[in-house]
């Protein structure tokens, strides 16, 4: 399977990506794990706030089972031109931030990512509409690799503590702070 298959795919879990150097990367991986994923861009108004929350939720709950898996997308103005090569370098150096950060891809359209064409599907799509609106969109996926819950990229990555925290604890109880 390539990251361009398209098929019948139950789980976030089920996709292969381009990573950044251009291998592939199963999300497999992740497997058990809650995810934040988000379609990134260096040149955005909401590129320093995002990247410096995710980077405190990151460092916050690494520990406890939770991921974020960030995409680079160029759809919104031209808002991330580099390589990802040159992508990842400016993220680690500028926001010296640690979780994966995969090749570039595009959101929307025909050619949209198969797991954005995922991501988009079920009810969050009537809620939001197919595409994303802009960078900075996100999506919480729960353990067993479903989407849990869809973000406007206006949303602070910090507001979605309280989601996260009850996807790690499987919505039994909050974590503990």
């Amino acid at each position: 399977m390539t990251p361009e298959t398209i098929g019948e795919q139950k789980s976030v879990f089920d996709f292969y990506v381009k990573d950044a150097k251009g291998g592939i990367a199963n999300l497999a991986t992740y497997k058990g794990k809650v995810l934040l994923i988000v379609n990134v861009a260096s040149q955005c108004g909401l590129t320093d706030s995002n990247y410096a929350e995710l980077n405190q939720l990151y460092d916050k709950y690494k520990d406890q089972g939770f991921e974020i898996l960030a995409f680079p997308c160029n759809q919104f103005r031209d808002q991330e031109p580099e390589t990802s090569d040159k992508i990842v370098e400016y993220v680690c150096t500028r926001f010296g931030s640690k979780f994966p950060i995969f090749g570039k891809i595009k959101v929307n359209g025909f050619h949209s990512a198969p797991l954005y064409k995922f991501l988009k599907s079920g009810k969050f799509g009537v809620i939001f509409g197919d595409d994303i609106q802009w960078n900075f969109a996100k999506f919480l996926i729960d353990k067993d690799g479903q989407v849990a819950a869809r973000y406007y990229p206006t949303t602070s990555p910090l507001s979605l503590e309280h989601d996260i925290c009850q996807l790690l604890c499987d919505g039994k109880l909050l974590c503990v702070e």
